[in-house]
């Protein structure tokens, strides 16, 4: 993917839930201008139709202008909650294709970035502008997100997990919110794993659903050919009752128990403040050690 430079246009849209009281973005578009970009909103930003940030026309024709315009040079979603699914098949990346561009955000964005990963085409999992002034933490996600866009050089060292299982692999990095991704299955947006690595995070999901997510994408060959696991945060998660009995750790190694690749936990990545870029769709190297975890982007 070309990275930007100073004197960009970021646009931001809103494909999914509308923009709820409290929240903004002109904290995060001055973040934007303080790198040098410039910043467009879309027409159908702050719409509010239901449940959904306008109608899925409305939604759809910010997005589709966007994929399109010449001087629009990434896309970040202004925030999650839902609506992406309603619209992706009727997304015409022709021209996006041609000449693709970032698009940021992540979520229930799993929907984009899955589809767009299935074209080749890199896309960026990291924070939105309402989280900036919601719950982000002014740290490393923000930098991070920054070397990213300018075409820096992105790796991250995460402390050792006693669940961690060990290894060193290689694959381009694939995957999102688990959720998103189970609801995907048996589509043509279904995400194909082989020698990828997948990286998964949820919030607010039981642990008995996680588990029968989880088979979905295993009865599905999504674990049969990956080459690693990175397991982002899992918060929220509700008390089962009865008690389900495992910790998330041992119910996600339950399920991969016959396969030999590496997985790495607690990456800081999600639902939770100091949500770090990925670029999915990007080669990389994951080292899972005593020591640590090394994850390289080539």
């Amino acid at each position: 993917m070309k990275k930007l430079k100073k004197g960009d246009c970021i646009g931001i849209i809103a494909p999914a839930g509308f923009i709820k009281k409290g929240e903004n973005l002109q904290e995060a578009i001055q973040l934007l201008e303080s790198w040098g970009f410039r910043v467009k909103l879309g027409k159908n930003v702050f719409k509010n139709h239901n449940h959904f940030a306008g109608t899925d026309a409305e939604r759809l024709a910010d997005l589709q202008t966007f994929l399109e315009d010449k001087n629009i040079h990434a896309i970040w979603f202004a925030r999650g909650g839902y609506g992406s699914i309603r619209i992706i098949d009727k997304i015409d990346f022709t021209i996006f294709k041609k000449k693709p561009k970032w698009i940021i955000g992540y979520s229930d964005f799993t929907v984009f970035h899955q589809a767009i990963n299935n074209l080749g085409i890199e896309t960026i999992h990291a924070f939105m502008p309402t989280s900036y002034t919601t719950f982000i933490e002014k740290n490393t996600a923000i930098e991070n997100l920054r070397k990213t866009l300018f075409g820096e050089k992105l790796s991250y060292q995460i402390t050792a997990n006693k669940h961690n299982k060990l290894g060193k692999t290689k694959g381009k990095i694939v995957g999102g919110n688990l959720a998103v991704m189970s609801s995907m299955l048996g589509t043509k947006y279904a995400l194909q794993t082989k020698n990828k690595i997948l990286f998964m995070e949820d919030i607010g999901e039981y642990k008995y659903r996680i588990d029968r997510m989880l088979y979905s994408l295993k009865l599905n060959g999504y674990f049969k050919e990956c080459s690693g696991l990175i397991v982002g945060s899992f918060t929220n998660i509700p008390k089962n009752n009865p008690n389900f009995g495992m910790s998330l750790e041992e119910l996600i190694l339950d399920i991969i128990k016959e396969y030999n690749f590496p997985v790495c936990f607690n990456f800081p990545a999600g639902h939770i403040s100091n949500n770090n870029a990925l670029v999915f769709g990007r080669e990389t190297e994951l080292n899972v050690s005593k020591s640590g975890t090394t994850l390289l982007f080539k």
